[in-house]
């Protein structure tokens, strides 16, 4: 039985205060972001609650482009099957995959160039809508809770990079400390959950990786769990390629003096807040994400940087417009939202790594920005 919001938040509730109480107080920003979104059967992405979708009304909370339009996993296609042409490999692996929706536009266009479609979610209750949508591949398709020990084939990630936790770190009073949550006073009966929550800042060594001009105060984020996931991938992705697709920025875009207010931002029926100490669990918190960390973590771990380029840049290369000219009015009504700037065109960014020597890519061929990493 599906349970309603006020019961899982005051569950979530009371599961976060166990966790601030066991930690002495209070915990870092990441460890209260994993929860908020992946507590079993509680936080955002393991509750039952609609993710996807194009409208405010159909009960969802944002849109991402494999919901936009089928011509997102069209275009992508041709840069995933030359992926598995030149690795000689015919699995594709997909990190969160949200709806399914990314999954049967690229199984539906690569037909049999893909034998193995391996799908690794930590939402139960998204596999069970994925499971739906791919009904028609599901000889190709299988679920993970983890990666395996050993992986070969093409690699994607639409948005997944933004939703791992980060650390919060802030200068105040040109003094640098690391910014976690507690726990705000509530009944004392011992199974009434916390009364809210609020922010505590304790001294730290962490730093951003760059130093910050000016004396101004400064919050920003850093991502050693994303960085850590793709030297884990790249630790166990033996042969293939991967393409992370995310909104974000190089380092000196993400550390420059004037982004002083960081990048977490929530998401809840369309609407964007800043504030993801209220409502836990009721909507999706997020941070943009640092290419040049994901790109020195892959180096380190012995990945090559294909390119980094533009959403909209990459889809071009890949050949949108020539797979819009194919499709319906309504379809490529939507092609401007995926490529023009003011839209997702140029705040989200398309990173590919490969496993040995590089190939001239072809969603990389023109406007490659890796020289800006």
């Amino acid at each position: 039985m599906t349970k309603g919001p006020e019961i899982l938040t005051t569950a979530l509730d009371r599961l976060l205060g166990e966790a601030i109480q066991r930690a002495g107080g209070w915990i870092g920003f990441d460890r209260f972001m994993a929860l908020a979104l992946y507590a079993p059967g509680l936080g955002y992405y393991a509750n039952s609650s609609r993710k996807f979708g194009a409208m405010p009304d159909s009960g969802s909370d944002f849109v991402t482009a494999p919901e936009l339009s089928p011509l997102f996993g069209q275009t992508l296609a041709v840069q995933v099957g030359e992926a598995l042409a030149q690795t000689g490999t015919d699995t594709v692996w997909e990190f969160g995959a949200g709806s399914g929706a990314l999954a049967l536009q690229l199984l539906d266009t690569l037909g049999d160039q893909v034998k193995h479609y391996r799908i690794v979610d930590l939402s139960g209750t998204l596999r069970a809508r994925q499971q739906q949508t791919l009904a028609r591949h599901a000889a190709k398709v299988e679920w993970l809770d983890a990666l395996p020990e050993q992986m070969q084939g093409v690699v994607v990630g639409n948005e997944v990079l933004d939703a791992m936790p980060v650390n919060l770190i802030a200068r105040v009073g040109g003094q640098w400390y690391e910014r976690g949550v507690v726990a705000l006073p509530g009944p004392s009966d011992g199974a009434t959950p916390p009364a809210g929550w609020a922010w505590e800042d304790r001294p730290t060594d962490r730093r951003p990786p760059l130093d910050i001009d000016g004396p101004h105060d400064y919050l920003t984020e850093i991502h050693p769990q994303a960085e850590a996931f793709v030297a884990t991938l790249a630790d166990r992705l033996t042969r293939g390629a991967a393409f992370f697709i995310d909104y974000g920025f190089p380092e000196s875009e993400y550390y420059h003096p004037q982004r002083h207010m960081g990048t977490v931002m929530c998401h809840r029926a369309h609407q964007a807040d800043a504030d993801p100490l209220v409502d836990v669990g009721l909507k999706d918190i997020t941070a943009h994400v640092n290419f040049t960390g994901i790109a020195l973590a892959a180096q380190d771990a012995g990945l090559s940087v294909m390119g980094y380029c533009s959403q909209g840049r990459f889809l071009l290369n890949c050949g949108l417009l020539t797979l819009s000219d194919q499709a319906s009015v309504a379809q490529r009504a939507s092609v401007g939202m995926l490529i023009h700037e003011h839209e997702m065109g140029e705040l989200f960014k398309v990173v590919g790594l490969s496993v040995g020597e590089p190939w001239d890519a072809i969603g990389f061929r023109e406007g490659d920005r890796s020289h800006t990493l």
